[in-house]
């Protein structure tokens, strides 16, 4: 087992070794990485949009209910929204979401590539092939999620205030003093530090799983699963040593 882990642990940080080196030509990285913002980013706006908006919504409403003593103003709804929305909700459950979405994506393109034999076309043409398929995903994960994860903060806030007033649990005065109160800009640098981490973890670990996809069309869907289910785990562990090391 640790004989495994070890090995695999290896095999990441040399493929990391190779995909982290010069594009060969600047102009072919350049629309493949513009290619890759569409294609993992903006593609992912709508369901960051609609998880964010009923994320905010759900918090707001369980925060009035829950404050029901008269010594705890109602605007700590919105203070509790927006610690909520920023600290961990945006950062953390949208890149679990984007780890299902855009790292299966990642690993069932590669693995594709690979069992279908056009990584050992580009390897026979003296392509470095890890650089070329890899880099511009890893690059434009970590360049696009920063901005997704912004917009969900700002949606998630939003729905908070929208279906909280709606809902007449929460006034629009006390829910904006609330977000007001006490702002900390350095939560919003966290998030984002965070969201770059998360960004590297799962363009690269998906990829990883992707590249070394042995067999057919099975091997495939297994090797996306798996990309799915440790970035997810890495995810969580660098959130805690993030966290640690940030606001500790």
């Amino acid at each position: 087992m640790f004989n495994r882990f070890f090995f695999h642990i290896g095999r990441y940080f040399s493929m990391l070794q190779r995909v982290l080196t010069v594009p060969g030509k600047w102009s072919v990285f350049k629309k493949e990485l513009f290619h890759e913002i569409d294609s993992l980013g903006l593609t992912s706006l709508p369901i960051v949009a609609i998880i964010s908006l009923f994320m905010g919504a759900v918090i707001t409403i369980q925060a009035a209910f829950g404050f029901t003593s008269a010594w705890v103003p109602l605007y700590a709804v919105g203070y509790t929204t927006r610690d909520s929305v920023i600290l961990e909700f945006s950062p953390t459950i949208i890149s679990l979401i984007l780890a299902g979405k855009v790292g299966s994506n990642i690993a069932s393109e590669i693995g594709t590539m690979r069992i279908t034999e056009q990584i050992d076309a580009l390897e026979i043409m003296g392509v470095n092939s890890r650089s070329f398929l890899i880099l511009p995903k890893i690059v434009a994960c970590m360049f696009i999620n920063p901005f997704l994860i912004l917009i969900s903060m700002f949606l998630g806030i939003a729905g908070g205030w929208l279906l909280g007033t709606f809902a007449g649990v929460v006034s629009t005065y006390q829910y904006v003093y609330g977000i007001q109160y006490q702002f900390n800009s350095f939560n919003i640098t966290y998030a984002l530090i965070k969201t770059v981490v998360f960004a590297f973890i799962i363009a690269s670990v998906s990829a990883y799983h992707g590249y070394y996809t042995e067999g057919g069309a099975l091997e495939v869907g297994r090797s996306s699963t798996k990309a799915v289910v440790y970035c997810s785990i890495l995810i969580l562990v660098f959130n805690f040593i993030l966290t640690q090391l940030l606001l500790s």
